[in-house]
């Protein structure tokens, strides 16, 4: 029955087109495109967007920087134009009648330049986000999406995605099963899963860092993510966006150093190849840091990337390969009277001082967007993600605490896992009309193929006399005894899952100012455990026994959903309001028994205005939310034995972010979050009802300002400063210890030429004593006062 809809949507959604009307032969739109000096800029990309239909035509500037675009129906557009080494242009609307229009464009220089599609630091509501999938601008859009442009992790020194995300409302480091070595990240109070070009990285919490190599922008989606996103995080999507290859040669470099022994390199390649139509890019990065607590860390990754645009089809490869070695550090500062030891140095650890983290990452990736007409393009796409994790690092945080002066309840854990990932994605997007009503329709099918071995025993480690003056006793493996029981978290574990996913969303332009969004998707969820070992008092999510060799399967069908509309009151007001959905199945290496679990469900409510304010030089975004998720998994030992709990949490709250150009000098960024995340249902725990989940604050703010400006009449220069403030979190359910919240301040300096700059970074210049993330033992420390300086060069020439 589900297969006999999909084919008679299709047919239908196919048998519309013929109400589409034909373009006008009538007016032009051309003009010339030169760099600041005057001089013209051959093989720009010109785009021209409509903003009703969103339908787009493309051309490219001739060897005198000319372009012309035709056949072109009436009505309002969007004009951008890109080239390497130039800050992109756009201007809206731009309205076209029966009469042709010239419009010359003047590219402003892009000092550090990566790629033909640079963005500036100014991110207006008329931008487009690939998470959408649609093409459909962030205005019309009725729910928060927001972009982090690559300038502004630039200003801000950022070289790793943890660094970058207080950019964006309602998103926050920490979180439950957060081991201090990897990425994980709440938003609205809720877990978020991070992708990269459109897929999931995989294991949702044995994660990796992620830097910044060839990173273009990251774009968040907040909420669950219903038909577009499959077996998705009910907090939202971080999704990571890389440059593609370019047509002009262009290649740069950058080196920073700082405190903590750290060192980032990091380089591209872009251009032609000698076989028409194919481009190439590689990007790549080094970096070492010995880290503040002794944290180290080395990161070495290659992004090889090409480009080929046959007949109407633009097919993309890459191949990303990353090798990463850092420190965990499971306790942080230990918890003393509910809150982290305050009368020891920040730099005091109190995890084992030869623990460590070897990760291996190696994804390639093809995609060909397939323009077959204009109302029709077919996106194909496919990755293979292999993830390694080998690590050795202390377990079982719950346990540890102090006790009449000394640490107790440590131990150690050994861990093995390998991830292998298939994901296949099969997109139509439709564009046509019923009437005078134009419709957007993404149609989909998905198939996931995972599978997961995880291995890890645990060993009791002695007691740390003294919490006060910490020195971790173990010095070696040797003599320490790794067990497998029901106080000794380990197992040897095999997952497999098959995901079937069916999908439709329709971004439906009822009038110029009443838009209105709906999809629907359909996953059909296959998971197996098979347990390699029996462990005492084990037990799945059902509460019966899991004994090695057995396989253990569960099958479900959930139906995700969301609908939205928003109405422009003008053109500076546009109120809007969603719905939202999604269903997670919660397959992770932390906690393999969930995998065989019910799903995770998740509803989200969400009403905004946005404010695209003096001619989109401003972009408002204001919303209010509720969010909640039901069948929330976790393993804990309760009297000595593993088993696995649920438990329901909700999230109310607001959040409101400014991005705006205030002059042609002055940007300004902020951003403000209240939330109220708290237990709404916890059978095992009836105490911890009202209680506020791990990780969660109730308070958020960011502030990230930069001023460009001349010395005796020399330009180029730019000053910037900001603001992170986070209010108190807790460390589990129980709500008994907490951190404190925290105000810290950055600041920049820089000097930017055509090919170089050089950059002067202070972080936390206050040196505020504070902390990122709390931990059931313990809470991270973040860094004291830090100076990183960075040079980079660009080099080039357009052909």
């Amino acid at each position: 029955m589900r297969l006999r809809f999909a084919v008679v949507f299709f047919v239908l959604s196919s048998g519309l087109l013929g109400t589409y009307p034909a373009f006008a032969q009538n007016p032009i739109v051309s003009g010339e495109v030169t760099d600041p000096s005057g001089s013209p800029i051959p093989n720009a990309e010109v785009t021209l967007t409509n903003n009703n239909s969103h339908l787009t035509q493309l051309t490219r500037t001739n060897d005198g920087g000319l372009y012309s675009l035709s056949s072109l129906p009436p009505g309002s557009y969007t004009l951008t134009v890109g080239a390497q080494g130039f800050v992109r242009y756009q201007r809206a609307p731009i309205t076209v009648g029966e009469e042709s229009l010239t419009l010359n464009v003047r590219l402003k220089v892009q000092p550090t330049a990566q790629s033909v599609t640079v963005r500036g630091d100014h991110e207006s509501l008329q931008g487009i986000s690939s998470l959408d999938k649609t093409g459909t601008q962030l205005e019309d859009l009725p729910r928060s999406v927001q972009i982090i442009s690559k300038e502004v992790l630039t200003q801000q020194g950022s070289t790793m995605l943890s660094q970058g995300v207080s950019n964006a409302s309602g998103v926050n480091y920490g979180g439950q099963d957060s081991k201090g070595f990897y990425d994980h990240f709440l938003i609205r109070g809720l877990n978020a899963q991070i992708y990269s070009d459109g897929f999931s990285d995989g294991d949702q919490l044995g994660g990796i860092s992620h830097s910044l190599n060839g990173v273009e922008e990251v774009e968040i989606l907040e909420g669950p993510g219903s038909a577009l996103f499959g077996s998705g995080a009910p907090g939202g999507t971080i999704d990571v966006v890389h440059y593609t290859p370019a047509p002009n040669l262009h290649y740069g470099v950058s080196l920073e150093g700082g405190s903590f022994g750290s060192v980032t390199n990091s380089d591209y390649i872009t251009g032609p190849t000698d076989i028409s139509a194919l481009n190439y890019r590689v990007d790549a990065t080094f970096s070492h840091s010995d880290g503040f607590r002794e944290l180290r860390s080395h990161d070495y990754e290659a992004r090889p990337a090409l480009e080929w645009h046959p007949h109407n089809h633009t097919i993309n490869f890459a191949l990303d390969v990353r090798q990463i070695h850092e420190t965990p550090d499971s306790y942080g500062l230990i918890y003393f009277n509910g809150s982290p030891i305050t009368n020891v140095p920040l730099d005091s650890k109190y995890s084992t001082p030869f623990a460590f983290a070897h990760e291996g990452f190696v994804r390639p990736t093809i995609a060909d967007a397939w323009r077959v007409s204009e109302f029709l393009t077919i996106n194909n796409r496919f990755s293979y993600l292999h993830r390694t994790l080998d690590s050795l690092g202390n377990g079982d945080s719950t346990n540890t605490k102090v006790s009449g002066g000394e640490v107790i309840g440590r131990q150690l854990r050994q861990q093995s896992d390998r991830d292998n990932s298939y994901d296949y994605q099969f997109e139509p997007v439709w564009q046509f009309a019923t009437g005078t009503v134009r419709h957007t329709l993404l149609t989909g099918f998905e198939y996931v193929r995972q599978t997961m071995a995880t291995q890890r025993d645990t060993a009791d480690l002695p007691n740390i006399p003294d919490a006060f003056a910490p020195v971790p006793p173990e010095t070696s493996v040797a003599g320490l005894t790794f067990l497998c029981d029901s106080k000794h978290s380990c197992d040897d574990d095999r997952l497999a899952a098959n995901y079937f996913s069916l999908y439709a969303t329709d971004q439906v332009d009822v009038t110029d100012r009443f838009k209105v969004r709906a999809g629907l998707r359909e996953d059909w969820l296959d998971t197996s455990l098979t347990p390699l070992i029996t462990v005492p008092g084990r037990v799945d999510s059902e509460g019966q026994p899991l004994l090695g060799g057995v396989t253990y399967t569960r099958n479900d069908a959930p139906v995700s959903w969301n609908a939205g509309a928003l109405y422009k009151i003008s053109s500076s007001v546009i109120p809007y309001f969603g719905v939202s959905t999604s269903h997670l199945a919660n397959f992770n290496s932390e906690n393999t028994q969930n995998g065989i679990g019910a799903p995770e469900g998740a509803l989200q409510y969400e009403a905004g205005i946005k404010f695209p304010l003096f001619e989109n030089r401003v972009a408002l975004n204001t919303a209010v939310f509720d969010v909640s998720r039901n069948n929330v998994a976790a393993a804990v030992t309760l009297n000595g034995v593993e088993t696995v709990v649920f438990d329901s949490q909700r999230t109310k709250g607001f959040e409101a972010s400014l991005d705006g150009e205030i002059t042609d000098r002055w940007h300004i960024l902020v951003n403000v979050t209240y939330q109220d995340a708290i237990i709404t249902d916890d059978p095992q725990g009836i105490a911890s009802i009202g209680h506020h989940p791990q990780g969660a604050p109730a308070h958020m703010a960011n502030l990230w300002s930069t001023y460009d400006f001349a010395i005796a009449g020399v330009r180029g220069f730019r000053v910037g400063a900001g603001l992170n403030f986070m209010g108190q979190t807790y460390s589990d359910i129980t709500n008994v210890n907490s951190i404190p919240s925290f105000v810290i301040g950055n600041a920049t300096f820089g000097y930017a030429r055509r090919t170089w700059s050089l950059d002067l970074n202070i972080d936390n210049f206050t040196d505020e004593r504070y902390f990122l993330a709390a931990n059931a033992a313990g809470a991270y420390p973040g860094d004291p006062v830090a100076v990183y300086v960075r040079a980079t060069w660009s080099f080039g020439c357009e052909k």
